[in-house]
């Protein structure tokens, strides 16, 4: 069973009656997970073309990301407008089940030294956010092709009301939060 039928068959119901929410549709839900990675460190001091990142993030979401550019320059960062600064990726649907997935039974465990992550990671809006320090320890990533590795910022946008809310919706979905 997928992770997108067992929140539909399962983890909504679960959710109904933990949280006393008497409307299924005010139920939390995932809305989409955005992928993010710096690039312009990567450029700045390895001199190195970053279409090898591009093609790893590709590898890793199923699907192209964008080139965010910076949007003015900072002198003391050698930064000049227009440089590419960010390569980001936007998946929703089956594709986001799929990688949440993939990243909870998979990726996670493969971390070193894994001490879970933090359950206080939310924002003002009740979305998940967390950093992965590597990008090689996804199976999709050629090891041959890794000069150096680059750090991901996974954000999860759900549509919880509290931070109990988008707790107990990641909680049910799997994610390793410490205790």
């Amino acid at each position: 069973m997928s992770l997108r039928e067992k929140y539909n068959n399962e983890i909504v119901w679960k959710l109904k009656n933990s949280l006393k929410i008497e409307n299924i549709m005010d139920v939390p839900k995932l809305e989409k997970v955005v992928l993010n990675m710096g690039i312009w460190t990567y450029i700045r001091t390895w001199n190195k073309d970053y279409n090898v990142l591009k093609d790893h993030l590709a590898l890793i979401a199923w699907q192209a990301p964008t080139v965010r550019y910076a949007r003015k320059s900072i002198s003391n960062f050698k930064l000049r407008e227009w440089m590419p600064v960010w390569l980001t990726v936007t998946l929703r649907g089956d594709a986001m089940y799929n990688f949440i997935e993939k990243l909870i039974n998979i990726v996670l465990p493969r971390v070193r030294d894994f001490r879970w992550i933090s359950k206080n990671s939310f924002d003002k809006e009740w979305n998940y956010n967390f950093w992965i320090k590597e990008h090689s320890i996804f199976l999709e990533v050629p090891q041959d092709d890794v000069v150096k590795n680059s750090g991901m910022q996974i954000t999860v946008k759900t549509t919880a009301k509290s931070k109990e809310q988008g707790r107990e919706l990641l909680n049910s979905l799997g994610f390793p939060f410490s205790k």
